[in-house]
């Protein structure tokens, strides 16, 4: 990779430059020809799809995450296993000033832009929109601004986070975490983690150039934070997720989806065709595609409340209800920040939404270690914090209860959250949210505990996060 550096307004713009074999900025579509008819599209469509994932990739990975451009190319673009088979030939514009990547792929179309939001974070245009379209996307209010806690204590901050073990049980425990990270004993790639037991972090540990203040993609650990946002969204009185049609677009008459209700959506079983071809999610996080375009016009595939199957965009049009709810954008848009994040002290995770507004919080969310150690502590303690109460009474029961429709094995599903109890002898009340390339907050109500593990694994090297938990709990244990 070639960085050239040069000077505008009195700041400086880097352009990053990868050229493999196309020396006027246009891909070799060749090369994708082969992927492209293994999933059943066309070399240009695969491209632009790659291009926006990597422009997502060092737009959020710089401003959301705080990444060197150094790991953005290993670990997020190197390691994205949708962008294993794309040549890395696109010509990419990085503008700091501005705050925005654009990511040519082909001759004949715009580039792929992207751009930066304060707070919401980033955004990508869809396929074909010029840059000057971003100034139609939705943004907050410039008052509002994320707060820093960092000198408050843990957990709202990170003064006086740790506790120390005794001498032999602190070593046996430093044994486990350091064997998390040798890509053998538990498999995986880590870059993090943490254990959290009685409040306090008693064993944390980071790698491939993080620190506890750097985040990543959560991938679809972030739909527990959209479980999150729908039961405070219920416990505001403003959803009922046991009323069927939860969006407009099912109140039609004879419209059979208006059966669907939240319910049905966030344990995974709302009939919605999204298996195969039937799926919108790539068009949605990757081509420029709306959730109100694609994922709630989609057809019935089965009875909802009959079959699991698990579909991010389902997700997706949960969080969607909750607009629908508020009816209100401004509000909206805060509503993640204001009613889950902030308040319990999440100031590094942030949501991207699509330029229509809708939040993707089904996996397109960033956030650091520390901020997934917090969010398991919400749940440890049964959805307060601090002495408020940020969840419902009961919410934590009832997304961590089995839904009627399940995976044919374990883990189990909830709602939102993977149920792990019994696995690998973890204790039967083990949950966690749970992320592509290894992402997990384990809680275990019964013993005090939350494990946090994020890495960048890839297929076949999966981390094995209920060994690991289990060994962690019996050094604990001693």
């Amino acid at each position: 990779m070639r960085i050239i550096k040069r000077m505008a307004a009195a700041a400086a713009v880097t352009v990053v430059l990868q050229v493999a074999h196309a020396q006027d900025g246009t891909p070799a579509l060749s090369g994708l020809a082969a992927y492209a008819k293994r999933i059943g599209e066309t070399p240009r469509n695969v491209a632009a799809a790659a291009a926006a994932t990597r422009g997502l990739n060092l737009c959020s990975g710089r401003w959301q995450g705080g990444l060197t451009d150094e790991i953005i190319e290993r670990d997020l673009n190197g390691r994205d296993p949708s962008l294993g088979s794309i040549p890395n030939d696109f010509v990419t514009g990085i503008d700091e000033i501005a705050r925005t990547v654009s990511v040519t792929y082909d001759a004949d179309m715009p580039p792929r832009h992207v751009v930066w939001r304060p707070v919401l974070g980033c955004v990508q245009l869809p396929i074909g929109a010029p840059m000057d379209a971003a100034q139609y996307l939705p943004r907050i209010d410039v008052a509002i601004t994320p707060p820093n806690f960092d000198d408050q204590p843990w957990p709202m901050g990170d003064r006086k986070a740790t506790a120390r073990l005794p001498r032999g049980q602190r070593k046996a425990l430093a044994d486990v975490v350091d064997a998390a990270f040798d890509g053998t004993t538990y498999g995986g790639a880590s870059w993090a983690v943490l254990v959290v037991a009685d409040g306090k972090i008693v064993a944390e540990k980071y790698a491939r150039g993080f620190d506890m203040h750097m985040g990543s993609q959560t991938h679809s650990a972030a739909k527990s934070f959209a479980a999150s946002v729908v039961g405070i969204a219920s416990g505001q009185g403003l959803i009922d997720i046991h009323q069927p049609g939860p969006l407009t677009a099912w109140r039609k008459p004879g419209d059979p989806r208006g059966a669907i209700t939240l319910e049905h959506l966030l344990r995974m079983s709302s009939g919605l065709y999204t298996q195969g071809h039937g799926s919108p999610l790539q068009k949605i996080y990757a081509q420029g595609g709306t959730v109100a375009d694609l994922a709630a016009t989609n057809v019935l595939d089965s009875q909802p409340g009959t079959h699991f199957v698990y579909s991010p965009p389902d997700t997706m049009l949960a969080v969607r209800a909750v607009r629908e709810a508020i009816h209100d954008d401004q509000r909206f848009l805060q509503f993640p920040f204001r009613e889950l994040y902030w308040r319990i002290g999440m100031t590094r995770t942030s949501t991207n939404s699509e330029w229509n507004g809708d939040f993707l919080m089904s996996g397109q969310t960033w956030s650091s270690a520390r901020d997934f150690a917090r969010f398991g502590l919400l749940y440890l303690n049964d959805g307060v914090w601090q002495g408020e109460r940020i969840l419902p009474q009961g919410w934590v029961d009832y997304v961590t209860t089995r839904g009627p429709a399940q995976p044919p094995r374990p883990p189990y599903y909830g709602a939102q959250f993977w149920l792990y109890g019994g696995m690998a002898g973890l204790p039967d009340d083990a949950f966690s949210p749970s992320g592509g390339q290894g992402h997990y907050a384990m809680v275990i109500r019964s013993r005090n505990v939350v494990i946090v593990r994020r890495g960048f694994d890839l297929p076949g090297e999966n981390f094995d996060i209920t060994r690991f938990c289990a060994d962690v709990l019996s050094v604990l244990k001693r």
